[in-house]
């Protein structure tokens, strides 16, 4: 029997790595885990329970509680959350706004984490984040480093927000882009850090099939 991988995607915002990840997944067979869902079901659950992005002792005990699941359909990936599909919930604008604060928390990164390495730890996994390939899986089989300019992550941003209907300025998008980078990266909880052993992938002038290409290779020869 064929070994399940796991796989690490990281890299900064607008690289790829969401689409990409359920890209390769699919194409694998693997299941996706999408980190960033996970924060925001934590978020979604604390404000059900009237908790606070700054009451640490509270979100702990939300998360040790926690159960999350992936559930790959024909449709869409579901999230289950203690038993319950919380898959529309968790992408409303104010679950948008709370989740970071929420995800700042180093009880809540701590407690993720934990939770990432208990669903991916019998492999045919493809996580994405920003530190996944140091800080979560870092003896993962096949490590991934998404990049791109800073004005092409902020044009596909802007074009992204457009799609939605929102009033959007090209150049401040790219500057909000510019922004979260020197945000993830200087944090002190899990920054942003490229493994040293990840394959490093530029998509600026690349399809997302190109990039895909290149990934199944890469996973290919780690077989």
């Amino acid at each position: 029997m064929e070994a399940k991988l796991i796989i690490a995607i990281d890299g900064p915002s607008g690289a790829g790595k969401s689409t990409l990840s359920k890209a390769l997944a699919k194409q694998l067979g693997y299941i996706n885990i999408d980190t960033g869902a996970m924060y925001r079901t934590v978020a979604l659950l604390a404000h059900r329970k009237n908790i606070s992005a700054q009451d640490k002792e509270g979100l702990k005990k939300l998360c040790a509680d926690l159960i999350i699941e992936f559930k790959p359909t024909p449709e869409v990936e579901l999230v289950i959350a203690n038993g319950a599909d919380v898959t529309a919930e968790i992408r409303t604008p104010e679950v948008s706004l709370l989740t970071p604060k929420v995800a700042a928390q180093p009880v809540v990164r701590d407690a993720m984490v934990l939770l990432q390495r208990k669903i991916g730890a019998a492999g045919g996994v493809v996580l994405e984040g920003r530190d996944i390939g140091t800080v979560v899986f870092p003896h993962a089989a096949v490590k991934f480093f998404l990049s791109a300019s800073v004005e092409e992550r902020g044009k596909r941003r802007y074009e992204e927000l457009l799609a939605k209907g929102m009033d959007v300025d090209l150049q401040q998008t790219i500057a909000d882009v510019e922004a979260r980078d020197v945000a993830d990266s200087e944090r002190e909880h899990a920054p942003l850090i490229q493994a040293g052993d990840a394959v490093v992938i530029n998509s600026t002038d690349l399809s997302i099939q190109g990039v895909l290409d290149e990934m199944l290779l890469a996973v290919g020869n780690a077989k």
